[in-house]
């Protein structure tokens, strides 16, 4: 196989995945609507100012709605990613997927073009939700909208792996939106999106425990400081480590000879 191959599948999965998403319009408003309502009508009981310091030079104090936005930025991508992890299963059940696996491009390559693909779709909501949001008045620096871009395609294609190795678990449908709901609210109720990790500390320990070790909370973090130009290097490592880690265990899991999906009866073979 030659490198045009590779390109080839690669553009052939994002054009597919693009035709999907610009056809399925309420898609496309029910992921802008969510953050919005969230931070239009929740924030609005907030608006006192928080003392938070974010980043240097930035220590100074912020309005709620400037701290929650990258939270609802990385809403956007979980639920992107876990919806595109359910065209997955859907994909399975129709017989498409089996189709694009029995390809003689490598497996592992076939899964990666498919969670670019659903990065792909998820930047387009964030930098629309993020034109509404500087429409309504929340300015970020300039640079920021930019230096974002890099974080959001790793945070992308992390919280895509995890939805990757949820659909190699399942093997119905009707399933899966049950499993999305148990793994979505937990993780970003239990994280840094809505406050920062202190104030959860002094409300209750566990709490904050729990979501100082949530992968989303890292997610957060670091769309957080890239948007102001800075880089958080814990979040990036723990990002990174979240991302090889349930890569891999999606790939494994794929392996219709090694992973689940010979024992779930080759569900996805």
């Amino acid at each position: 196989m030659s490198i045009a191959h590779y390109r080839r599948c690669l553009w052939g999965v994002i054009w597919r995945e693009a035709l999907r998403f610009a056809q399925q319009r309420e898609r496309f408003f029910a992921a802008l609507v969510r953050p919005l309502i969230w931070l239009f009508i929740f924030a609005a009981g907030f608006r006192s100012v928080l003392g938070v310091s974010i980043i240097a030079p930035y220590e100074t104090y912020i309005t709620y709605e400037v701290y929650v936005l990258p939270g609802l930025v990385g809403m956007i991508q979980l639920f992107n990613g876990m919806q595109s992890s359910l065209s997955m299963v859907y994909d399975r059940e129709m017989g498409s997927m089996r189709v694009l696996l029995v390809s003689p491009l490598p497996r592992w390559y076939l899964l990666v073009c498919k969670l670019l693909a659903g990065v792909f779709v998820s930047l387009l909501q964030v930098y629309a939700f993020l034109l509404v949001a500087w429409v309504y008045g929340i300015e970020l620096p300039p640079v920021g909208y930019i230096a974002v871009l890099p974080a959001l395609m790793l945070t992308g294609l992390m919280l895509g792996s995890i939805g990757l190795l949820l659909s190699s678990l399942i093997r119905q449908l009707e399933n899966f939106a049950g499993v999305m709901n148990f793994v979505i609210f937990p993780m970003f109720f239990a994280s840094s999106a809505l406050y920062p990790l202190w104030r959860l500390q002094e409300a209750n320990e566990l709490l904050h425990d729990i979501a100082a070790a949530n992968p989303f909370t890292h997610a957060v973090e670091l769309i957080r400081f890239a948007l102001y130009g800075a880089f958080n290097p814990v979040s990036a490592a723990v990002v990174l480590g979240c991302l090889a880690l349930f890569l891999g265990a999606a790939i494994l899991a794929y392996d219709p000879a090694r992973g689940l999906a010979a024992r779930l009866g080759g569900a996805t073979g």
